[in-house]
């Protein structure tokens, strides 16, 4: 697992929060939970593009983090699920506002998007 070579700058909330939601899939985790999509299948469904090994990476920062739970079954096979905490549904408002954001720009979003892969290429 990767290891941090530097100390995080924690020195104001811009900070704290990049550091917790740091990684490309962690919004949409959180948002998707929200929704219900609670095992780990589901949220496999709903994020394709990304590997199992890094939704559980990202999952288990979320954990560590206090934004979800984890809830194990005992039953064969096991049960896995995931649900917010109280102190993740208050990033809830945070996300939403954020999407709609991105919602009232998308033509423009897109647009800086595609222009920049374009000179990349």
């Amino acid at each position: 697992m990767y290891e941090r070579k530097t100390t995080p700058n924690l020195n104001c909330g811009l900070d704290l929060i990049g550091e917790v939601l740091y990684g490309k899939w962690k919004i949409r985790l959180l948002w998707f939970i929200n929704e219900g999509h609670k095992r780990p299948s589901e949220l496999q469904r709903k994020i394709p593009d990304a590997s199992r090994r890094v939704l559980n990476i990202q999952l288990k920062e979320l954990e560590e983090h206090e934004l979800v739970s984890k809830i194990i079954y005992p039953v064969v096979p096991p049960k896995v699920e995931y649900s917010l905490t109280d102190f993740g549904k208050t990033l809830i408002p945070v996300i939403s506002a954020i999407g709609n954001w991105g919602d009232e720009h998308e033509a423009r979003l897109r647009m800086l998007i595609l222009k920049r892969l374009d000179s990349n290429q």
